[in-house]
């Protein structure tokens, strides 16, 4: 299903434009249909396995086992990861008009968005391939991986490179492209209730092809470790301390009794 979905992606993205600017069966079911599906199975989701998995939510951390590559790849990939979140909100939900309205041209709007994205990108890409060369030579890591962290780095993968390539092949290697007249609108349509899956018609393949692996990933995410993003540790600012006693060193110099001991 997926590859004959990436092939008719692929073979509409190398038509030209119609005419009618009317999408599709095809574009309506990936671009009018396709998100909805993806938002209800990321709620449903995660309402299903905070419900049914409350134990299994968790980061189910390594460090543990090795630390000297984590120390380099963890920071590499997490902050790189939240400035492409932050760009990325900044450009799909912000409408053009209001970066206008605030002085802000359309020029150096896209030369700082392309600048930061490619820098955090590759930060983000490399901080996960460092993580990744770890789980797989580090025995005691990559004996603690699971098939769905398999598929979760899989995946990742997949949207950080199709993120990139677009970036570099639309703003570094072509001319250009504004994702903002098409892209942008398009996602906001879905939250409005209101899909507008003709925006999309036109738009290159990586565009495309990022945005369903985006879909792909969010449909994943309850059922990976990915979930511990959506945690805050609120309870330790409320939940009671810990006390601890120390031993009475004249209990421990003679054997122990049967029965009860004094303990104050």
């Amino acid at each position: 299903m997926i590859s004959a979905v990436v092939v008719h992606a692929a073979r509409r993205a190398a038509e030209p434009a119609r005419d009618n600017g009317q999408a599709d069966v095809w574009e309506v079911l990936l671009w009018g249909a396709l998100p909805y599906v993806t938002i209800a199975v990321f709620v449903l989701g995660h309402y299903w396995r905070y419900r049914y998995d409350k134990f299994g939510w968790t980061t189910r951390s390594s460090q543990l086992y090795e630390n000297r590559l984590l120390r380099v790849g963890s920071p590499l990939f997490h902050f790189g990861i939240l400035v492409v979140l932050l760009g990325h909100i900044g450009g799909l939900v912000i409408p053009e008009r209001w970066t206008a309205a605030a002085g802000i041209s359309e020029h150096a709007y896209h030369l700082v968005a392309v600048v930061l994205g490619t820098v955090a990108g590759i930060c983000t890409l490399t901080g996960l391939a460092i993580l990744i060369y770890r789980r797989r030579t580090v025995g005691p890591v990559f004996s603690a991986t699971t098939r769905n962290d398999k598929l979760m780095y899989a995946v990742l993968t997949l949207v950080i490179v199709l993120g990139l390539a677009a970036t570099v092949a639309a703003n570094i290697a072509g001319g250009g492209y504004n994702y903002r007249e098409t892209v942008s609108p398009w996602f906001r349509s879905v939250f409005y209730l209101r899909p507008d899956p003709h925006l999309m018609v036109g738009v290159p393949i990586l565009f495309q092809l990022h945005a369903l692996s985006a879909l792909l990933l969010f449909a994943i995410w309850p059922f990976t470790r990915l979930v511990h993003m959506l945690t805050a540790p609120i309870g330790y600012l409320t939940r009671p301390y810990i006390v601890y006693r120390s031993r009475d060193a004249r209990l421990g110099a003679r054997a122990p009794r049967r029965g009860w001991e004094r303990t104050s």
